[in-house]
């Protein structure tokens, strides 16, 4: 255990602002490497939370918690671009039109869309005022997007999600019209292929997310294509609409 320990502490040597903020300690916590439940404590600063995401660390909690719950999965879902299953349904969906999606209109409107939707096996929301907050802020550094479905002029659905380098991590989505945030995941996923990037986060395992192409890897196999996907440049994201369908036939 002890040199589990250790090769921890080194780990996390690499980025030392998730556990400190300039020179002060923070009030976190370590827990065992091999739980999924990785610390608690701190604040989900700028810094922070960049350096969470670059060692694959992601907070997740809800009001029920006095403190922020840092967590590293493993296995851990992910979904790699180029293994996306387009259902037959959805494809007809797509072709048929009748909506824009677009980046970065409205995502204060998507994280609090995403934070209103009743989720099953879930009391309220993860998604605190804190955590929008964070979230907004990463969005105005340019780390945080949303991909945004309209249809007839008004927001039908969407997601958010982070992105560092050629690595993207799906954070929520929502929808308030059928297929409308699945239309703005098989829109992001084409963005993503087309920009090169890697991989894509899903965290936590689902049947809906296994639907898509989704997948389990372990632990060090997701933090070894982490680790060269973040390396890469930033990606270039497209200014509000991407794709015009509305008038689509």
């Amino acid at each position: 255990m002890a040199a589990d320990l250790s090769e921890a502490e080194a780990h996390f040597l690499v980025h030392p602002e998730f556990w400190r903020q300039g020179d002060a300690p923070t009030p976190m916590r370590r827990i065992l490497p091999d739980d999924d439940l990785y610390a608690v404590g701190g604040d989900l600063s700028l810094s922070r939370l960049l350096a969470a995401y670059r060692q694959g660390i992601f907070p997740w909690y809800d009001e029920t918690s006095p403190e922020p719950l840092w967590w590293n999965p493993d296995p851990r879902m992910v979904l790699f671009p180029e293994e996306f299953r387009l259902s037959r349904s959805l494809a007809r969906v797509l072709r048929r039109g009748g909506y824009e999606v677009r980046v970065d209109s409205a995502f204060a409107e998507v994280i609090a869309a995403c934070a209103g939707i009743a989720r099953a096996g879930q009391r309220g929301t993860w998604i605190t005022s804190e955590i929008a907050a964070a979230y907004t802020a990463l969005h105005h550094a340019g780390y945080a997007h949303s991909v945004e479905t309209w249809i007839g002029g008004e927001l039908a659905g969407g997601l958010y999600g982070v992105a560092i380098g050629r690595m993207f991590y799906g954070e929520s989505m929502f929808a308030r019209r059928p297929d409308a945030s699945k239309i703005a995941f098989a829109l992001l996923v084409s963005h993503l292929r087309r920009e090169g990037f890697g991989m894509i986060d899903c965290q936590m395992k689902t049947a809906h997310l296994a639907s898509l192409g989704g997948r389990e890897i372990d632990r060090a196999g997701f933090l070894t294509r982490l680790s060269r996907l973040i390396e890469q440049p930033p990606a270039r994201w497209p200014a509000r609409l991407i794709w015009g369908l509305a008038d689509s036939d």
